[in-house]
């Protein structure tokens, strides 16, 4: 078990890191000149990066040993987050960003691999649950940390706060991670991760380009979406025909699976409500309500703080009762949230907020520890860490696309009305309902499909794990 507390501690260093930037960016916008389309690239750049190199995780969990995979992880996110503190101007700033995301996006599916491989199908909600305790302490502290630490000192500081942490996470992993498991001389297909590239990147890209003042990005955001989906096209062929002698870079023979398929379509779903929304409310509350980074942050803070402690109970409610009492009830209030989101406006009370941020958080906790759970353990053994690859894959992409779409609308409607002579707030109140508003109706399709995800354990026909 200790190695798991390791990669907990690793988990909690980089989500530390990437909540203190929601707060960060509207700060970041400001000081380094930069338009809001051009800032959610700190956040949708580390979230593509992520996952670019999350689907070589499979490849890189057989060919290396847990050991060697960590060290070089926490090694990437160190590199990256001292390239942020030092970074003179936005473009290093992004450079640092991805040097970071290179650490995460191999960090986060070797955790959960780990874990399938070391807890008992019978014990893993609960592990599930005390795995969401320690990660959503760093959700809980990062907003508020961001928001003090913002008020009083530099941007920078926020990365010379994440730094020693994460050196000593890296000093932790020499000298007491182990290795589990065996390798084996898995081969790498280039092609497949240039295709990748070009697939979630031209993606996500493209969503970015569009709400543009200018013709030519619409243009560049219609080529590039083009360009992603072909490329996603023939990655898709391309994996298809390796997994047929076991080389495919990503096998998605993990999608055969109904129930694994339904639980990483509803992660999507999540993670691109969950994602934008979390860029986005840190913009409406400094640019349309006037809070300043501290207020912000402490908005943000309940909500957190019991998604964590809640954890543990879900976990259990899990083990005990399965997917559908907690998801049905769980997506439901993540869109009844997000509707209240799409009415407000410049004078919305604050405690409206905290409360409607609340209830996203305990939807959130009530869904993904279900969802993480019954997803890969769906699968068989030797399909864990592809199925790990493909869900963080998956929910990456769509949180990237998430924060690229909702900022999007928001900054379009915001350009037109401060074009049209409004003031700041009036002109992005608008922008943030509707962008809110696309939020809460997407989310309408996990509450439908939150029916039909089944615990594993409950099925006895030999497609998941514990049915052989």
């Amino acid at each position: 078990m200790r190695v798991i507390w390791l990669l907990l501690v690793a988990a909690f260093v980089a989500i530390l890191n990437e909540t203190t930037m929601g707060i960060a960016i509207p700060h970041l916008n400001v000081d380094l000149g930069i338009p809001p389309e051009l800032g959610q690239w700190l956040t949708s750049a580390f979230m593509l990066t992520m996952a670019i190199v999350i689907p070589t995780t499979g490849f890189l969990l057989q060919r290396f040993t847990t050991r060697q995979v960590f060290i070089a992880a926490m090694s990437a996110f160190t590199l990256g987050t001292l390239v942020c503190m030092l970074a003179p101007g936005f473009e290093i700033l992004l450079a640092g960003r991805v040097i970071q995301a290179g650490g995460t996006g191999i960090m986060m599916p070797l955790l959960m691999t780990t874990m399938m491989n070391v807890v008992p199908p019978q014990s893993r909600g609960r592990m599930m649950g005390r795995v969401g305790l320690v990660i959503s302490l760093a959700p809980a502290i990062g907003p508020t940390l961001a928001g003090a630490v913002l008020d009083a000192f530099n941007w920078r500081v926020l990365f010379a706060i994440v730094l020693p942490i994460a050196i000593i996470a890296l000093a932790m992993g020499v000298k007491w991670m182990t290795n589990l498991g065996e390798t084996k001389k898995a081969p790498i297909d280039v092609l497949s991760i240039v295709l990748s590239a070009f697939g979630f990147g031209g993606f996500v890209y493209g969503l970015s380009q569009f709400g543009c003042e200018s013709v030519t990005g619409e243009v560049i955001g219609i080529v590039s979406l083009v360009v992603g989906v072909i490329s996603l096209a023939l990655f898709v062929w391309r994996q298809l025909v390796l997994q047929r002698v076991d080389d495919a870079l990503l096998d998605l023979r993990v999608f055969l699976s109904r129930n694994y398929t339904i639980s990483v379509i509803m992660m999507a779903i999540l993670a691109l409500s969950m994602f934008g929304t979390l860029v986005l409310l840190p913009q409406y509350l400094q640019n349309v309500a006037g809070l300043d980074a501290l207020q912000s942050g402490l908005i943000l803070l309940p909500g957190s703080i019991l998604m964590g402690l809640l954890g543990p109970v879900m976990g259990r409610v899990y083990d005990a009762r399965g997917t559908r009492t907690l998801l049905v009830p769980g997506t439901i209030m993540v869109s009844a949230a997000l509707f209240f989101y799409a009415t407000i406006g410049e004078h919305t009370a604050w405690w409206m907020l905290v409360i409607a941020q609340t209830v996203i958080s305990v939807g959130l906790a009530m869904s993904f520890t279900p969802l993480f759970s019954a997803s890969l353990g769906s699968l068989r053994r030797h399909l864990y860490s592809h199925g790990s690859a493909a869900l963080n894959t998956i929910q990456q992409v769509a949180g990237a696309a998430g924060v690229a779409l909702l900022t999007v609308v928001y900054s379009s409607i915001l350009h037109a009305g401060e074009q049209a002579g409004l003031e700041t707030a009036a002109a992005g109140a608008p922008g943030a309902r509707l962008a809110f508003l696309i939020a809460a109706i997407i989310s309408l399709g996990a509450v439908a499909l939150s029916a039909f995800v089944r615990k594993p354990a409950d099925d006895l026909d030999g497609e998941f794990v514990g049915g052989h």
